[in-house]
């Protein structure tokens, strides 16, 4: 097959596309532009040394390579998503649209219109022997299909992932002995394309501090927040506030827009507004056949947190009704849910409303 291979720069990207060429396919690689951050203003953003790793790999391999300019469409459908979803009180995933509007979508666009048959990621994902269903990467803490939830079934059937059967060790492993550039190369952690970015300084650039008072349940004021979009309930640390005197944190639970206060509470297994078991999902996405009738499936609600089992029901036009079978830790409006029957992906949905326990 003819296959662009998005490049980033990194080891994964870089021994994806490595396998792909060894196993005689005609590869290609791209590597996406979507942000320069020219006055640092925000953190560490690698975008030049991310090409020239890209490029080195690519050389090595003997394939040609492109820079492919998407920031006017990142910007238009990936930031605007960010900073919107924040400012309206929910919690967005950058890095699940990243994959949806941009790799798959936008630059799928500019590969198809080259004669290209598919892109290929260094996602830990497999494709399934059909060639129509993702399944989770072999290496338990690697597996990135949460990020592919909200995938179309025509983005499924073009997307190759050529490293989803490999555990991280072996992916370096495998990189040494290509004797690739990239093959020691730290993972990045920073937000989709953008760098090592901490999503708080990403923030408070474009969005304006808005403080306000930091309250308990009982509406006592235990200090002042910086903005409510700053902060996601379950969230621990960088609060502000000191633990008690008998050294239990606090918690965040609620974000009160009307009022401007931001909720907190000590932690602990009945701790009120933390808790839920059922919730509503809106934007329901499937990466296959609909989920048009009501079954039991498992589903993740963050990234690195164990996917529950849960009873799906539709209740419209893509939404749903989630009603899991054990009570589930800080569920966030906005965050995306992924869905899954075992292995297999689903598809995915955006939390709504969720009703808490206590």
């Amino acid at each position: 097959m003819k296959i662009l291979a998005a490049m980033s720069g990194g080891v994964d990207s870089s021994v994806a596309t490595a396998l792909l060429a060894r196993e005689g396919h005609e590869v290609v690689g791209a590597y996406m532009k979507n942000w320069i951050n020219e006055e640092n203003i925000i953190g560490h953003c690698p975008w030049e040394e991310d090409i020239v790793d890209a490029r080195a790999v690519a050389d090595q391999l003997g394939i040609e390579f492109h820079v492919v300019n998407l920031m006017k469409e990142y910007r238009e459908r990936v930031v605007k998503y960010l900073l919107e979803g924040y400012q309206d009180g929910i919690t967005p995933n950058p890095d699940v649209m990243c994959n949806r509007e941009m790799k798959f979508g936008v630059l799928w666009d500019w590969a198809k219109e080259r004669g290209f048959d598919a892109i290929a990621t260094g996602h830990y994902a497999r494709k399934g022997s059909d060639g129509l269903s993702i399944l989770r990467g072999a290496d338990p803490n690697k597996d990135q299909t949460y990020f592919l939830a909200m995938m179309q079934p025509e983005q499924v059937r073009i997307a190759q992932f050529p490293i989803g059967h490999l555990l991280k060790p072996e992916l370096r492993e495998q990189a040494r002995q290509l004797g690739l550039k990239t093959a020691e190369k730290k993972d990045s952690q920073g937000i989709c394309f953008i760098g090592e970015v901490k999503m708080e300084d990403f923030l408070r650039t474009f969005v304006a501090d808005k403080p306000g008072p930091i309250v308990n349940l009982e509406g006592k004021v235990l200090g002042e927040h910086k903005g409510l979009h700053l902060y996601t309930l379950g969230q621990r640390k960088g609060i502000g506030v000191a633990s008690n005197l008998y050294k239990q944190a606090y918690v965040v639970v609620a974000k009160r827009h009307e009022a401007n206060e931001l909720v907190i509470a000590i932690e602990r297994p009945d701790t009120p507004l933390l808790w839920a078991r059922k919730c509503t999902l809106t934007g329901v996405s499937t990466t296959g056949s609909p989920l048009d009738a009501e079954r039991t499936l498992q589903a993740q609600p963050r990234y690195r947190c164990p996917a529950g089992d849960a009873v799906y029901t539709p209740v419209g036009e893509n939404r749903a009704e989630l009603v899991y079978t054990q009570p589930q830790r800080a569920l966030t409006p906005g965050q995306i849910c992924a869905l899954y029957d075992g292995d297999q992906l689903l598809g995915g949905a955006v939390f709504e409303r969720i009703e808490y326990e206590g």
